[in-house]
């Protein structure tokens, strides 16, 4: 026989293998709880422990204990054998490492902050089939930033009229329509009627400007249902769906991603949903975990921040996007999405804030142009044309009215 107990998770002097997910927290210990004895709980729920001292036959149990590892200050890394997880399964992952532990009485807060995949459970998923190479096997912005816009207002809209912005903005230079994330299949606007419609006005813009375009249509449903609406999507030659990943579930997104890939489609990820678990700095799991494990169920685009230019926010956007852009075992990287409140004014900042690999959305800083959809698309894709050529936006704009317009109407500032 042999015994469980709480001091047989922590190991101060262990070093985790190659093999072993490793996890770092930040913790606040629950009353009473000394910091060490708060790192073994968290071990100990998250692995093969249990509150009470057990006792069992060894020849009929695996040892898979997590081991606390570490501690400093008010981190502290947990390392865990790759047999405790399942084979391909995000759902079975997370409910160890961000399961019971975020409820424990043991802890008055903890927050997952960063993860170490080890290669043993990296090859159990597909990761993204597409990536950056979106933005030249099913778009012409080889050397530039995708750029995309969402029509606004973002719900409400006719079936018409959100396929008349989408061409307009496509034929001012935007590359990709998207849906936004609460737009799915209602009444004032069905998903099928959409995503015909829109992909009409594709066509169009398309043999117009000559350069391919694309739509992001929001698939987010049942998961049911949603397989039935990426197979549409594929029937009508759409090339992208988007998911709202957090809200739908990882193990909806892996169903995807497996049809999706049936098709030869990209995945636009849209992250609604993500400041429930990583707007508190000590509490939830962070963005770069809520990255990673996009990454792994395999999506080809991510929404990860502005650095401070827009709208919406959340820790470390650089830190993160270099994660997504990283080699990790052969897995294909993700294109990161800078997302809410941007405009042509703080183009030329943001992407020396975070290069130009990225897909620039902009919806009000289209739209909200004086001069309408098309000339607002315009003024984006003059920033960025700017920007890339090392020309002061308002250097440019005295040779472009558009862009001109918009400085003189938003000038640098970000919104709130």
């Amino acid at each position: 026989m042999t015994g469980i107990e709480y001091d047989d998770f922590l190991d101060l002097e262990y070093e985790p293998s190659e093999t072993e997910l490793v996890c770092e927290f930040t913790v606040e210990p629950g009353e009473g709880m000394s910091m060490e004895s708060a790192a073994s709980r968290v071990a100990s729920e998250s692995s093969n422990g249990t509150w009470a001292a057990l006792h069992v036959d060894e020849d009929e149990f695996t040892d898979l204990g997590a081991v606390a590892c570490g501690i400093d200050g008010d981190e502290i890394t947990v390392a865990y054998p790759a047999d405790l997880f399942e084979e391909g399964s995000m759902a079975q992952i997370l409910s160890c490492i961000a399961g019971n532990i975020m409820g424990m009485k043991a802890v008055e807060t903890i927050r997952l902050e960063d993860c170490r995949w080890p290669e043993t459970i990296v090859e159990g998923f597909p990761g993204p089939l597409f990536g950056p190479d979106v933005a030249t096997e099913k778009l012409d912005a080889d050397d530039r930033p995708v750029l995309a816009t969402v029509p606004k207002p973002k719900v409400g809209l006719s079936t018409a009229a959100h396929a008349r912005v989408g061409e307009e903005a496509w034929l001012g230079g935007v590359d990709l329509l998207k849906d936004d994330e609460n737009l799915t299949d209602q009444a004032f606007n069905p998903f099928e009627d959409r995503l015909a419609e829109s992909l009409a006005a594709r066509d169009r813009a398309q043999e117009e400007t000559g350069e391919r375009k694309d739509y992001l249509v929001n698939v987010t449903g049942e998961t049911t249902e949603m397989l039935e609406r990426v197979d549409l999507v594929a029937e009508h030659g759409g090339g992208f769906v988007m998911v709202d990943v957090i809200t739908s579930g990882w193990s909806a997104v892996q169903s995807v991603r497996e049809r999706a890939a049936d098709h030869g489609l990209a995945i636009h990820a849209h992250r609604a949903m993500h400041a429930a678990f990583d707007r508190l700095e000590y509490h939830g799991v962070s963005m770069r975990v809520l990255a990673q494990i996009a990454r792994l169920c395999g999506v080809d685009h991510l929404h990860t921040g502005t650095a401070g230019l827009g709208k919406l926010e959340n820790e470390d956007t650089p830190g993160i996007n270099e994660w997504l852009t990283s080699d990790l075992y052969g897995l294909n990287p993700v294109l990161p999405v800078a997302s809410g409140g941007l405009h042509p004014g703080v183009v030329d900042q943001l992407l020396e804030a975070l290069g130009t690999d990225i897909i620039v959305q902009a919806g009000g800083g289209i739209h909200g142009h004086p001069d309408g959809t098309r000339t607002g698309a315009r003024a984006l894709r003059q920033s960025v044309d700017a920007s890339m050529a090392g020309v002061p936006l308002e250097e440019y704009a005295d040779d472009h009215d558009e862009l001109a317009t918009a400085l003189e109407k938003w000038g640098a500032e970000t919104p709130r």
